[in-house]
């Protein structure tokens, strides 16, 4: 893992970009000759088959877009989906600031690379009971190193959230207005902005997030809360490596 700095929201996406391109130019791969390819996968593709089918992803509500870098693949949720075939350096020319579609692409791009140099794991989400097994490893794992904390989980979850309010002190922040307002395994689904303040920065001492975070813009709410603060998933795997980041990972392949 490469050292954390003071990231802030002027200078993820740009210090994020500049360290991936210094691993390509390091590693010496010319942008010419990397295929890149980026396409969204079908629920059952990226998931499999679940016993719960509330998964946003099942929804309708994220798409999951997979790259393949000379047979390593990265994969990324995004809600702004997008299609892509070409070269690295095209990737890194896109606009990753102000295009969430393009975004989406780079992330999962860069999953995809980091993998094939062995430099980032989990980046493959994990399918049928791994869910579960992962929203039951993570309570075991939270017992272990904080003992019994107040928990905001960011992004909806059903597993985590069913397997962890019945462990811990639990609040949940979303952004999808079909879940917003909700009851959900018990726990009132809170607005990831209007309830944002209060839920992390006053109420949690642990706040778990979702690496969606990243390709949707919101990871910078998350990076100086003054909490301790777990990002999780597959999307954030790369960027977790190279900026620093602490990651949790149980099941992602």
């Amino acid at each position: 893992m490469m050292p954390a700095f003071e990231l802030n929201a002027r200078n993820l996406y740009p210090e994020l970009k500049r360290r991936f391109a210094d691993i390509v130019e390091k590693n010496c791969l010319p942008s010419d000759q990397i295929g890149i390819q980026a396409r969204a996968l079908s629920p059952k593709d990226a998931i499999g088959d679940t016993q719960r089918k509330d998964f946003p992803i099942l929804t309708g509500r994220e798409v999951m877009l997979q790259a393949e870098y000379r047979g390593a693949y990265g994969q990324a949720f995004t809600d702004s989906p997008a299609m892509f075939s070409g070269t690295l350096g095209d990737i890194l020319a896109l606009d990753i600031e102000h295009d969430m579609g393009a975004l989406g692409l780079f992330v999962a791009s860069m999953n995809a690379v980091l993998r094939k140099l062995e430099m980032a794991k989990g980046t493959l989400h994990c399918k049928n009971d791994e869910p579960e097994l992962c929203a039951k490893e993570f309570v075991g794992y939270l017992r272990e190193h904080y003992g019994h904390p107040k928990i905001t989980l960011v992004g909806y979850q059903p597993a985590m959230i069913e397997n962890l309010s019945k462990a811990f002190p639990l609040r949940v922040l979303d952004l999808n207005p079909d879940t917003v307002g909700k009851v959900k395994y018990g726990i009132a689904i809170e607005h990831g902005k209007n309830d944002y303040q209060d839920a992390v920065l006053h109420w949690a001492d642990v706040v778990l997030c979702t690496g969606s975070t990243l390709s949707n813009g919101t990871i910078t709410d998350y990076l100086d809360t003054g909490k301790e603060v777990i990002f999780f998933g597959i999307t954030i795997a790369g960027a977790a490596e190279l900026l620093g980041l602490k990651r949790v990972c149980f099941c992602g392949g």
